[in-house]
């Protein structure tokens, strides 16, 4: 079973749907605080917080998760700048209750919707994997702050 944190919002319910027709069992975890959840058109819907660290939990009890797909943030650029804070309370300490939540059920395999927001402004194009990361905004910070936690959680316990 596959858990898609944010599935209720645009990639989230497009990529939900995808699963779904391949075959996949899905179960979908949402604030409901931008998504839709008219948009998931099947599997489990699952309202709640990720930085409700219980919340996340009843999930991983309820359900076999075998791997994580993680679209779940704020993704305005505009307030991120107005308010910081909410960025990263939500987009780090979200993720990082969903890693410890994953790990503390054995799951090891996550797939992550970071941002070009992350290399801040390009200095060419096509932007590759290899360029600079300089966000210009905390949208941007938060999204490269998760990746780089990501490095770490990966090198600590694999």
């Amino acid at each position: 079973m596959i858990l898609v944190t944010g599935g209720a919002g645009y990639i989230g319910s497009h990529t939900v749907k995808v699963l779904l027709e391949h075959g996949y069992k899905v179960v979908t975890f949402d604030s409901m605080e931008t998504g839709h959840p008219l948009a998931v058109v099947g599997g489990e819907i699952v309202p709640g917080d990720l930085r409700d660290r219980g919340a996340i939990e009843d999930v991983f009890r309820a359900w076999p998760i075998d791997a994580v797909l993680h679209f779940a943030a704020y993704a305005s650029v505009p307030d991120s700048v107005t308010n910081p804070s909410r960025y990263f309370r939500n987009n780090i300490v979200g993720g990082l209750n969903l890693l410890d939540a994953m790990m503390g059920h054995g799951v090891g395999r996550i797939i992550f919707s970071s941002s070009a927001a992350t290399y801040g402004e390009p200095l060419r194009v096509p932007i590759e994997e290899d360029h600079p990361q300089n966000p210009t905004n905390p949208y941007g910070e938060s999204k490269l702050m998760f990746e780089k936690v990501l490095k770490w959680y990966d090198a600590a316990y694999g």
